[in-house]
């Protein structure tokens, strides 16, 4: 499938209620664990999601539509550890939804053409992209990271399942 705004808008506008959805209100156990080493729980995926709506998303976006020499500063990878500290799951959710929420009206204020989707910025890793890619992998960015919930909570149950475990395709490693 090609990018398609409209098409897009939907999936980006549900992710914060199917993420609230999958941890509003649940214990510790489910949100504070992960698959091992240093890989990430889901308290961090969700700061890591509210760091990407303050720092990537629009803010590129305004970058390629900006002035001058067009290069994206690289992402901070451990920024969702200054968004998370001192607030409770409860808290991220919410905040995660009322940026959502602005970006996208941001997003859609701006009347987007096929021409502007075209423009370019400067990736500090892929070089040259256009915003056509960029507001593609925002969706798949949304959808990646609502897989790796459902595999960081599958991952505790991974022994409780007891011999149910080979017809558990989310237990199986890559």
């Amino acid at each position: 499938m090609q990018f398609d705004l409209e098409k897009a808008l939907p999936v980006l506008e549900r992710t914060p209620l199917v993420i609230e959805s999958l941890l509003y209100g649940l214990a510790d156990e489910w949100l504070f664990n992960n698959e091992g080493g240093d890989t990430w729980t889901p308290f961090e995926i969700v700061a890591h999601l509210i760091h990407g709506e303050k720092t990537d998303w629009i803010p590129r976006t305004q970058i390629i539509f900006g002035e001058g020499y067009k290069v994206f500063p690289p992402f901070d990878m451990e920024g969702h550890k200054k968004e998370s500290k001192g607030k409770s799951m409860d808290e991220l959710l919410d905040e995660f939804k009322i940026l959502r929420k602005d970006n996208l009206a941001a997003l859609k204020a701006m009347n987007l053409t096929d021409e502007l989707l075209e423009r370019t910025g400067i990736h500090p890793v892929l070089g040259p992209v256009t915003l056509r890619h960029l507001l593609a992998s925002w969706v798949v960015h949304d959808l990646t990271h609502i897989h790796q919930l459902s595999r960081v909570m599958a991952k505790q149950y991974d022994e409780a399942v007891g011999p149910w475990k080979q017809f558990m395709g989310v237990l199986k490693s890559n």
